[in-house]
Order: C-alpha cells, then structure tokens, then sequence
C-alpha cells in the first residue's frame, strides 16, 4: 500500500503552491504515495490555472476519504486566505499565520498516524514574525508541536548524509558552540536517528572546523581541545565516527562511499557541499522525532512566485523520500 503523505502547501505568496500541484501531477509521485495537500481550497485552484494542469481539487476531511486517482488533488481546507488581501511575492502575516496553521494540521495528522509522513513547502520567516508566531522555521515549529526539545536535520543527496552540529545562528555562535559535549550527544543521536531510517553499519565522520583542521593548532585549536577529545570518546564508547576530517575533503569521501553520513559544525559547511553536487535534489529530513519530516531545501522564491517557473524537482524528491523512510517510522 502506498504511505499517505501530508503536504503542507507553504507561504500561500511563494511558490509552495505551484510546486504541490506540479508535484502531485508526476507519475512517480502518484504510483508512490497517496498525498494529501493541507493548504486553502482557493489558492490551490488558482495553483492549477497557473501550472495549467488538468488536476481536480477534491476537498476532504480525513486522508482515509481522498480519492486517489491521477489528476485529483486531495486537500484538507483551512480556508484561511482572503483572497481580496492576497498578494504574492510580498511578505504578508495573513500569509505567515496560514503557513503555520497548515504546518500544524500536518503535524497533527502524522501525530495520530493519520497520514505517514509531511513533506513541507517554503516558509517566509519574515511573514512568520509578522503574523506573530513565535518559531523561527519548520524544525522548531515540529519540535514544539511533537514534543522534541532540539531535532536534527539532515541532508540527503545522492546517497550522501549530512547533519548539522549547529544551524541558524551567526557563525561566530556557531564557533563557540563546537564543544566536545555537544558534538558527543550528537553523535550519539545522529547515529539513533539513522538506525530509525533503516541505515545500519557504516562510519560517521565529524568535519574539523577550521583549516586543515587547525594543523594542530596552527590554525586554531578547536580541533585539539573539543573535536578530537570527542570523538576518541565515542570510539570508546563503541560508536564508529572518525574524524575531525578536512571540511574540503569529508564530503567527496562520503560521496564516494567511505562515511555513512557527515556531522556538519555550521550551517554553511554543509549546505554549501550539498547544494553544489544538486541544489533541486537535496532534501532535508527532520530527525530525532517520532514523525517523519522531509521538505524541500529552497526558499519562497517570491519574485517568480505565480509565474509557473518554479522547478518541481525538489518536491518531488521530498515526497519520494517520504515515501522511502515512511515504513521506518510505521513500527
């Protein structure tokens, strides 16, 4: 049976609509999962004008009442947008409250196995604030609303998985949050996170952080007083992690096979690496809750928002990975 997906459609002024329905209507993706877009009824229509697909809007109240057949678009309906105000490309807190109510119903209907994963669509940060919800982006409005104090991402392209040590916060922050500590936790539930999506076996490798990993101090010592320390600990602990690894030259090894998967130190060490090898293809997982998460890794990309420009492509890989995982999360 294929899993049913939740999929929230986003920032109703970016191009989260246009990307579900361009989605939805790929042939993979229908013989794949059973989705169910959660977003407003009138917004989606107007999705299918732009996009011009031959697609149906069938609205339901529970995923278990969708009609699952080629061309029929399957929504939960908030109607929540008033379409005299609407705008797109503009940063709107109508707009930002919608995001957040259609990534809380998702939330909801993974949290009582209604559906078997979310792919989440763009947010705008901005238009969060504005509408006066309180989280700064997905991870944290999942981590809140499924009782996780601090999920982890990770990124998956081509086989290659990267984990993030630290994320949005100034890299100075980030610096002084590479602690011997925080990198052993996170070890430890990076290496949980992956038994959860099936990957057993392997080494996970942890990137130095500063220059050839500092030389031994020549170029810092982060890599001397915290990096190293930890992970000789985890060895002892029985974990397999090897490293600090040159930032410049761990994610080609775990390209190639050599690591399981990267701990990242800062936000840009590994978005950098994975957005260069495929910027549509880099998906996002959100790990360590009891739901499964996969989203796009691209913005709202207000200024082609409406204009049918928008590539699909990373959607489609979100749900698709979706639908891979799901089982995972389904014992």
């Amino acid at each position: 049976m294929k899993p049913y997906i939740a999929i929230p459609i986003g920032d109703t002024a970016g191009v989260g609509p246009e990307i579900t329905v361009k989605a939805l209507a790929n042939s993979k993706v229908f013989e794949t999962a059973n989705c169910v877009v959660v977003g407003d009824k009138k917004i989606m229509e107007q999705a299918v004008k732009i996009t011009g697909a031959d697609m149906k809007v069938n609205v339901i109240e529970k995923p278990e009442d969708g009609i699952y057949e080629k061309d029929v678009l399957n929504l939960v309906d908030l109607d929540n947008i008033d379409m005299s105000k609407f705008k797109f490309g503009v940063v709107q807190a109508m707009c930002g409250k919608a995001a957040y109510e259609y990534i809380a119903k998702s939330i909801e209907l993974a949290n009582s196995r209604k559906v078997a994963a979310v792919a989440t669509t763009p947010i705008n940060k901005e238009a969060l604030r504005a509408a006066g919800i309180q989280y700064i982006g997905h991870t944290e409005i999942f981590g809140a609303l499924t009782n996780t104090p601090d999920p982890l991402t990770m990124f998956e392209v081509s086989g290659m998985r990267v984990f993030f040590l630290t994320r949005h916060v100034s890299l100075r922050e980030a610096c002084d949050m590479v602690k011997k500590d925080r990198i052993i936790d996170y070890v430890k539930r990076c290496t949980e996170a992956l038994k959860r999506l099936g990957v057993e076996g392997g080494t996970m490798a942890v990137a130095g952080l500063n220059p050839h990993s500092g030389e031994h101090g020549l170029f810092g010592w982060e890599e001397v007083n915290e990096i190293s320390p930890a992970v000789e600990e985890l060895k002892k602990m029985g974990y397999d992690v090897a490293g600090p690894i040159g930032a410049d030259s761990v994610f080609h090894q775990a390209l190639q096979g050599r690591f399981n998967s990267v701990l990242s130190l800062y936000h840009d060490q590994g978005h950098i690496a994975t957005k260069t090898l495929d910027f549509d293809r880099t998906i996002a997982i959100t790990c360590g809750m009891p739901i499964l998460r996969t989203s796009v890794d691209h913005g709202t990309a207000f200024d082609i928002a409406g204009k049918n420009i928008a590539s699909e492509v990373s959607m489609i890989e979100a749900i698709l990975l979706a639908a891979k995982y799901a089982p995972n999360f389904a014992k």
